[in-house]
C-alpha cells in the first residue's frame, strides 16, 4: 500500500507539474511573458502557490520551464517528421518534413503561434537550462544532412548542417517578423506553397541546379 500511495502522489504531482506548464504557456501566448502573474497561473491550473515553489522554485523558472517545454514539443515533432524520410527523399520533401511544425503553427495563428514567437524571442539569448536540448538539436540537424547528403553531391556535412542551421533560423525569424502574421490567415496549403521552396533553396544553397 505504501508504494501504491507513491505512485499516486507522484501520479498526482506530475499532473500538476504539467497542469503548471500548460496555464503557464496559455498566459504568456496572451500576455507575454512580462505580464503574467503568479496568482494567474495557480488559479488557471488549479494549484497553490506551494506547488510553484515545489516543483519549479519560483514564478521566473516556471515561465522558463514552459517555453523549453514549448521547445521541447516543436523539436519533437521536427525529429518525428524528419527521421522518417528515407535517402531517396528529396530536398523538398525534407524541407516540408523541417518546417512542418512551424508551418502549422504560422497557419494556426493564435496562442500557438504566439507561443512560438516566444520561444523564437528567447531563443536568441537562450537560457542554460536549454543545454538539456542539446541532444534534439543535433539530432535533427544530423538527420536532414542524411538526406541531404544523397541530394547535395559535393558538399561536406560541415557545410550541409550549416545550411540546416540557417534554415532553422529562417524559420524562427518568420515567427517573429510581420510576415508571420500575415500567414497566419492565409490556408496551411497556402503556406507549404510559400515557404518550402524558400526552405528547399536554403538547403541547396548555390548547388540549386548543378
Amino acid at each position: 500500500m505504501t508504494a501504491e500511495r507513491t505512485d499516486l502522489r507522484r501520479e498526482a504531482g506530475q499532473r500538476t507539474r504539467e497542469g503548471l506548464l500548460s496555464a503557464a504557456l496559455e498566459l504568456i501566448a496572451q500576455k507575454g511573458l512580462e505580464g503574467v502573474t503568479l496568482r494567474e497561473i495557480t488559479d488557471r491550473a488549479g494549484a497553490n502557490v506551494a506547488a510553484v515553489s515545489y516543483h519549479f522554485g519560483s514564478l521566473r523558472k516556471l515561465l522558463d520551464a514552459a517555453i523549453e517545454h514549448a521547445l521541447e514539443r516543436y523539436l519533437d515533432a521536427q525529429i518525428d517528421a524528419v527521421a522518417s524520410l528515407g535517402e531517396s527523399s528529396t530536398v523538398e520533401q525534407l524541407a516540408s518534413a523541417f518546417a512542418r511544425p512551424m508551418v502549422r503553427a504560422l497557419a494556426s495563428g493564435g496562442r500557438e503561434l504566439a507561443v512560438m514567437r516566444t520561444v523564437a524571442r528567447v531563443g536568441i539569448d537562450p537560457p542554460a537550462g536549454w543545454d538539456r536540448l542539446t541532444g534534439k538539436f543535433e539530432r535533427s540537424r544530423h538527420d536532414a544532412v542524411r538526406v541531404l547528403t544523397a541530394n547535395v553531391p559535393g558538399v561536406g556535412e560541415s557545410e550541409l548542417a550549416f545550411r540546416t542551421r540557417c534554415a532553422a533560423g529562417l524559420l524562427n525569424w518568420l515567427a517573429l517578423a510581420p510576415i508571420g502574421a500575415e500567414l497566419a490567415a492565409v490556408p496551411v496549403e497556402q503556406v507549404e506553397a510559400l515557404l518550402i521552396p524558400v526552405v528547399a533553396g536554403a538547403f541547396r544553397g548555390s548547388s540549386a541546379g548543378g
